[in-house]
């Protein structure tokens, strides 16, 4: 197995990673617009490879297509998440708890307003995908759905994972407190526990690694 770096890219209330081996990275979520010159700058330190996005919100996937275009890489994400480009609607997002509620206040402007353009150079991904022909054969898709229909994470030489949304880290490691159906989104949540993963890396809020 490989010995990946992750590295965590701040943005305003998200996080997006750079899975670097050696000179070489894959950058996982691109953060929103106001962002986006930072990401670049990161990304432009490492040949990067590719786009992979854990969903389409605007936070996650705003910058996806002007990264792609800049870098020549594809953006790949799970087919059922295509749709939330023309239609946040198509799947309303709801909220448990105190936090939750001012989360999804806060963020349901931008998500109805911010037009998060498709991208041109895209593959689909699924459950059980790895990426060894762009140099990443020990990085797995994980479909993780729940927080929208196509929410994947990616499992890092089985000791790492990466989230998207379906954790989060706002004031401690639990649930995503935003969801399209919780009942699906609690399955997932439980399937992560049987990964084993020491390192958690959440869409928001710090990592939490052993």
């Amino acid at each position: 197995m490989n010995n990946y770096e992750i590295k965590m890219i701040k943005g305003g209330t998200d996080n997006c990673y750079l899975v670097v081996n050696g000179k070489n990275a894959l950058l996982f979520d691109t953060s929103s617009g106001m962002s986006c010159d930072k990401v670049i700058e990161e990304c432009s330190k490492y040949d990067l490879k590719l786009v992979v996005l854990s969903h389409t919100h605007f936070d996650h996937a705003e910058n996806a297509a002007e990264i792609s275009a800049r870098f020549g890489v594809p953006v790949a994400y799970h087919k059922a998440d295509d749709e939330l480009f023309d239609n946040y609607d198509a799947q309303p997002l709801k909220s448990y708890g105190i936090v939750g509620y001012t989360v999804l206040q806060l963020s349901l402007t931008q998500l109805k307003e911010t037009k998060v353009t498709r991208p041109l150079n895209r593959i689909f991904i699924k459950e059980g995908d790895t990426f060894g022909n762009y140099g990443f054969p020990d990085v797995k898709v994980v479909e993780l759905p729940g927080h929208t229909k196509g929410s994947i994470g990616l499992l890092v030489s089985d000791h790492s994972l990466l989230a998207g949304d379906a954790l989060d880290n706002w004031l401690r490691p639990a649930t995503g407190h935003l969801f399209y159906n919780k009942d699906v989104l609690d399955k997932s949540c439980e399937r992560i526990k049987s990964f084993g993963v020491k390192n958690i890396y959440y869409g928001h809020g710090k990592p939490s690694r052993k």
